[in-house]
């Protein structure tokens, strides 16, 4: 079995739980293509006792690779999925982060989740890809996002009237600060906080969140995932922002833009004790009134 090991944020109070998981890799006699500039910041307090593999990328991401693990937060497992792309490499995140709805292995349960890998005791969630068409080249050969696809105001304080149309019907002037579309695994990120339901993760669907709306009557609404939602952007600024999951990229309301369901899905590993529901529960905090 061969594991690439991804972080993004090295930080040193997580060096006990790198050091575990290095020693368990090895002992389970799993190899490991490490990303460089990780194993760079690993070096003064990890020793490994032979020289592992390395990846920069999305384009030397070895493509027999079993599985790719994510080691941080709900970001750093995003961050990995712009890596893996349609390889069709499985992921897995031990959460060493905050919230948790994508890194669900907790730091204290990594080996029963290595142990999982090596007997093949887990269930792969296929996952759904939101998917970015713009008339301007924008975020490079990784166009697609795993939680959303958000436009927002950038330079001015006022707010942004984004025309949304779905299959070039109209919709809705969104008069807000801006708008989040998310798939059903992002429905429980951005979208939530702003005011979004909750979607279970094989729904086929998006949902169309408004952020700080001025008209009260605006509502989240949610649509099938085989639309194609298209904007046009207008305020008093010259410059908008457009973001998919943490990258974001400049636009002005001249730029074309129209999201769709990505070609490709993505599969997240989760081993079989765990499931959506006592993941909502769990992070949501469901059912902590005794009287339930």
């Amino acid at each position: 079995m061969l594991a690439a090991i991804y972080n993004r944020s090295f930080e040193e109070a997580n060096v006990p739980t790198l050091q575990h998981v290095f020693r368990l890799l090895e002992r389970y006699r799993i190899g490991i293509v490490i990303y460089k500039d990780f194993y760079d910041r690993l070096l003064p307090w990890v020793q490994f006792k032979t020289q592992p593999q390395f990846f920069t990328g999305k384009n030397d991401l070895p493509q027999h690779a079993d599985v790719l693990m994510s080691l941080g937060g709900d970001g750093t497992m995003l961050d990995a999925i712009s890596f893996v792309g349609a390889s069709n490499i499985p992921l897995i995140g031990v959460n060493m982060g905050r919230l948790g709805f994508l890194a669900i292995v907790p730091a204290d349960e990594v080996e029963q989740a290595i142990l999982s890998l090596v007997r093949s005791a887990f269930t792969l969630d296929k996952r759904s890809l939101i998917h970015l068409d713009a008339s301007v080249p924008l975020f490079g050969d990784a166009p697609f996002a795993l939680n959303e696809f958000t436009l927002h105001r950038k330079d001015s304080s006022s707010m942004i009237k984004i025309h949304t149309y779905i299959n070039g019907e109209f919709l809705n002037t969104y008069w807000a600060d801006g708008l989040v579309v998310s798939t059903p695994t992002g429905s429980t990120g951005y979208s939530l906080s702003c005011g979004g339901p909750v979607v279970f993760p094989q729904a086929s669907s998006f949902v169309i969140t408004p952020v700080a709306p001025h008209n009260l009557n605006t509502r989240p609404i949610v649509v099938s995932d085989d639309s194609v939602i298209s904007f046009e952007v207008e305020g008093r600024a010259e410059q908008f922002l457009a973001t998919l999951d943490a990258r974001m990229e400049s636009i002005t309301s001249s730029v074309q833009l129209a999201v769709r369901r990505e070609a490709f899905s993505i599969s997240l590993i989760r081993p079989d004790e765990q499931n959506f529901l006592q993941t909502i529960r769990q992070k949501l905090y469901w059912g902590i009134d005794r009287r339930n």
